[in-house]
């Protein structure tokens, strides 16, 4: 950064605190969205630095840096897809066969002795 030559960054911050002050009513309170904006660009540039380039008083910006540090930071997601648990019970893979050549497969997980009964007769019956 050569001479009083800002970084991109805090010149286009700049013009936006400027184009705010103009159109603002007077009196009102610098919106949270420019807050949040300085508030970024301070923790990249530094607290002085900011203020001076937005022509922010440095003690409310301060106030403002460390208010915002103290928020509890969102880490990600609020919804997290979690997976199905898996089955610690038995599993098994049937394949059966009829006397005609008809064959079926079927997987069970978690079964009783009498579902993999049940399952056999059905389909050897229905010859």
């Amino acid at each position: 950064m050569a001479g009083n030559e800002l970084p991109k960054d805090l010149v286009r911050a700049r013009s936006r605190f400027q184009t705010w002050r103009r159109l603002r009513k007077g009196g009102s309170r610098i919106p949270p969205s420019l807050w949040r904006l300085a508030i970024g660009l301070a923790s990249d540039h530094g607290i002085s630095l900011t203020a001076a380039a937005l022509k922010l008083d440095y003690y409310s910006l301060k106030k403002q840096v460390e208010a915002a540090a103290d928020e509890p930071q969102s880490s990600g997601p609020a919804f997290v897809e979690l997976p199905a648990p898996l089955m610690g019970g038995k599993q098994c893979l049937i394949e059966l066969e009829n006397g005609s050549g008809a064959t079926k497969r079927v997987q069970l997980v978690g079964y009783e002795a009498a579902d993999v009964e049940a399952i056999a007769r059905s389909f050897w019956n229905a010859e």
